[in-house]
């Protein structure tokens, strides 16, 4: 796919603070969440692909198997989660299970443009995050 290998930079957001509200955190991480404006790449190496998402704080890589859930983390704090990617053309999908609850976020590549969408059972709305390359 175009995208594998292309570094996406954080643009704007669209509800993603009111989603981190109501997922229950607390205002001054959701302070921290929002000042970051991460850097995000996916790469495919044979059967397997990794994500690096890039903040101020470091690189996080994330390697995975699609349609294969694995232990992982999510956040500054690395609250762990269990995760499973699927790779499906300009789609990458990841479904997260965690003590706190459950959410997805949709990643749509569409040329130099990135669209993660993010919705959880906790959140009435859609949040969405947007990267250029």
């Amino acid at each position: 796919m175009s995208y594998f290998g292309k570094t996406y930079n954080h643009v704007r957001h669209e509800n993603f603070d009111t989603f981190l509200k109501e997922v229950g955190l607390p205002e001054d991480k959701v302070k921290e969440i929002l000042e970051t404006k991460p850097s995000v790449k996916i790469v495919k190496n044979g059967d397997s692909y990794t994500s690096t998402v890039i903040t101020k704080a470091g690189a996080k890589d994330t390697t995975f198997k699609s349609g294969v859930e694995f232990d992982d983390t999510i956040g500054a704090d690395k609250t762990p989660i269990k995760s499973t990617y699927i790779v499906d053309g300009n789609t990458v999908t990841q479904k997260i299970r965690g003590e706190s609850g459950d959410g997805s976020f949709v990643r749509e590549y569409n040329g130099d443009e990135l669209v993660v969408t993010i919705s959880s059972p906790k959140f009435k709305g859609v949040a969405k995050q947007f990267f250029k390359a």
